[in-house]
């Protein structure tokens, strides 16, 4: 085949002890997944249906590279949240066979421009320029499932120069990780390579370059990326 330019290079996360990369191939995020984040950012954090938006695969920065302060705004927030991989997909997934699905876990955060999504909330705009923007995802390596098994409990955390800002327990995700991917699939067909950012924990707040993000889930992985 005969391209009209080069194409980019494919997105891949390395993946913990193993030579090989996780091709990326979609990032689906999961807006306001636990109780007292949904609180804080001023909604009932009752058990509705949950929703979606997405990030490009090349938003993700990896390796523990740096996070540049992006244009178009003053008020960057960190969110950190635990990130599912996808190794297989499908339709109408039970939820009690969606985790066959969950090859690999990974800590990821997802930067956002909240001056710009709160504009877009209330003029009932898509979030696209306050959430997908460059390099809006930091992720860690990925860590194989089979190595650790499927988490459903574990300290989730994030320091801001070793201060700790956010800290919570992925036990207290409103919609587990088996109910987004059943719910996900009656919405889109999942694939091999599609990641799951499942939502942050109350304390997200404002970053500054120069500042030192440092953040995990306990037993999982962690992630670390600074501000410039």
């Amino acid at each position: 085949m005969t391209y009209l330019f080069d194409p980019p290079p494919a997105v891949a996360i390395p993946v913990a002890g193993e030579s090989g990369r996780f091709p990326v191939r979609r990032i689906y995020c999961v807006g306001r997944n636990y109780a007292e984040h949904a609180r804080e950012m001023g909604h009932d954090p009752t058990r509705e249906p949950p929703f979606f938006f997405m990030k490009p695969a090349d938003a993700l920065v990896l390796g523990g590279g740096d996070f540049p302060y992006p244009p178009g705004t003053q008020d960057v927030h960190h969110e950190i949240e635990l990130v599912a991989a996808l190794g297989s997909g499908g339709r109408d997934i039970p939820a009690e066979r969606a985790l066959d699905h969950v090859v690999a876990y990974a800590v990821g955060l997802d930067m956002t421009r909240r001056d710009l999504q709160g504009e877009a909330k209330k003029m009932g705009r898509p979030w696209d320029t306050g959430k997908g923007f460059d390099q809006s995802a930091p992720c860690s390596d990925l860590v194989p499932a089979s190595r650790i098994g499927h988490p459903s409990a574990g300290r989730i955390w994030l320091d801001v120069n070793g201060t700790t800002r956010q800290s919570a327990d992925i036990a207290d995700l409103i919609w587990s990780v088996p109910e987004m991917i059943a719910y996900l699939s009656r919405l889109f067909e999942l694939k091999a390579g599609d990641l799951i950012m499942t939502g942050t924990p109350a304390g997200v707040g404002p970053v500054a370059r120069g500042d030192l993000l440092e953040g995990g889930v306990d037993g999982i992985a962690t992630v670390r990326t600074r501000v410039v």
